[in-house]
């Protein structure tokens, strides 16, 4: 038992001087629900990921969900998504009354395989929801390739007329781990018609719990209008907001549709215009830094398996580094988690597959059906990453997992 060493927590967030001093000044301020600073973190993150528009809300979860309802998903339609993923990216189809139509993953990035989402396109597929593991983005040109190919195109019958003006199955882009990332040159968020990103807690860039949407779909679509729809849409369905409210005899608004409540709010955009910020040239440098001390220690003993973080035509935001256990079982993976738990070091597992968890168990789903998302998952503990992390703390992290794996 070595539970007298100092705890080693696995992602706590990033929170300092100059962090306090902008939610102090938030709160200060008066505007603590929507208000000025949530609307500079939406151009801010438009202008760093390097598209027109970005709606911030409460959650990834609530994005997600949010652009399947305005793309008209019901229930009879079929969304496309990864079996290796956390559960929102499915409990939002569900949500809708779709039924989530999932594939297996790639054995080396753990990323939805593009081959399998081919042959599981019916004609009631609406929407592939691809999620970016660990930060390493997706095969977007062959996403977006086969979404516009002209057989794939025959197959998509439109039930709306959003659907119509689109024309084909859309790609909404799970990037919760992968704000920061790159593709061929492009940041995540300008890589597909739609993005989602999560700012939870433990996420790189956090705003304690939120999320955005990042709008990249093509002509004829409004970008502003559909901007204006979304903001609707997550305030009850109400024309106007607070902020927009508080213009001399502008009080009188509307409800349009029976919508949501899931906008951002200005304490939470607070904290997120300060990692924004510092994450380029701070956070995304202190992540890097960790991964490669990984990968050179992990890499020189055979019993590990690195994760891809890096390649010719991606670059990881770093979010999470998935370790596998060669030639291991998972019951033999937990042992070792837990040997690592009783040096007082936090590990995780990235993620139970979807098919493993009672909901989707009883609703018929097998993981007997997702081989390779099964020995991925089986081998893998994902290690602590965070910005606080020090050399010596990771030297802890590598002889405990060194130790507890031979």
């Amino acid at each position: 038992m070595t539970h007298n060493l100092p705890p080693i927590p696995f992602s706590p967030p990033r929170i300092d001087d100059k962090t306090i001093a902008e939610v102090i000044s938030a709160l200060q301020s008066g505007w603590i629900t929507t208000g000025p600073r949530t609307k500079e973190f939406e151009k801010r993150i438009a202008q760093y990921v390097g598209v027109d528009k970005v709606v911030c809300l409460n959650s990834a979860s609530a994005g997600l969900e949010l652009m399947l309802r305005w793309f008209g998903v019901q229930e009879g339609d079929e969304v496309i998504v990864p079996a290796y993923t956390y559960c929102a990216t499915a409990n939002v189809v569900v949500h809708c009354g779709a039924k989530p139509v999932m594939v297996d993953v790639n054995a080396n990035d753990f990323n939805i395989n593009i081959q399998n989402i081919e042959k599981a396109i019916t004609e009631k597929t609406k929407v592939i929801i691809p999620v970016d593991f660990a930060g390493l983005p997706c095969d977007y040109d062959e996403l977006n390739q086969l979404a516009s190919n002209e057989n794939i195109r025959k197959k998509f019958t439109p039930r709306t007329l959003t659907q119509k003006q689109l024309g084909r199955i859309l790609i909404l882009s799970d990037a919760a781990h992968s704000i920061g990332a790159i593709y061929k040159g492009k940041r995540t968020g300008a890589l597909t018609d739609v993005t989602v990103f999560s700012f939870h807690a433990v996420k790189n860039l956090t705003t304690a719990e939120g999320g955005a949407i990042c709008l990249n779909l093509p002509e004829p679509f409004n970008l502003e209008e559909i901007y204006k729809q979304l903001c609707i849409k997550s305030l009850h369905g109400q024309s106007k907001d607070a902020l927009a409210k508080t213009q001399i005899g502008n009080w009188r608004y509307d409800v349009c549709e029976a919508g949501y409540k899931c906008n951002m709010t200005d304490i939470l955009a607070a904290i997120g215009l300060v990692e924004l910020e510092r994450y380029e040239n701070d956070m995304l440098l202190k992540r890097k830094y960790i991964f490669d001390k990984y990968t050179e220690a992990f890499s020189k003993d055979k019993r590990f398996e690195i994760p891809i973080f890096e390649t010719d035509t991606k670059k990881s935001s770093y979010h999470v580094y998935p370790l596998r256990i060669k030639n291991t079982t998972e019951n033999e993976r937990d042992a070792i988690i837990q040997q690592v738990a009783m040096q007082n070091i936090s590990v995780n597992v990235h993620f139970i597959p979807l098919p493993m968890l009672s909901f989707y168990k009883s609703a018929g789903y097998n993981i007997q059906d997702f081989s390779v998302a099964y020995d991925n998952y089986a081998r893998e503990i994902s290690l602590p990453v965070y910005y606080d992390l020090t050399d010596e703390q990771i030297e802890r992290v590598i002889r405990a997992m060194m130790g507890a794996s031979s």
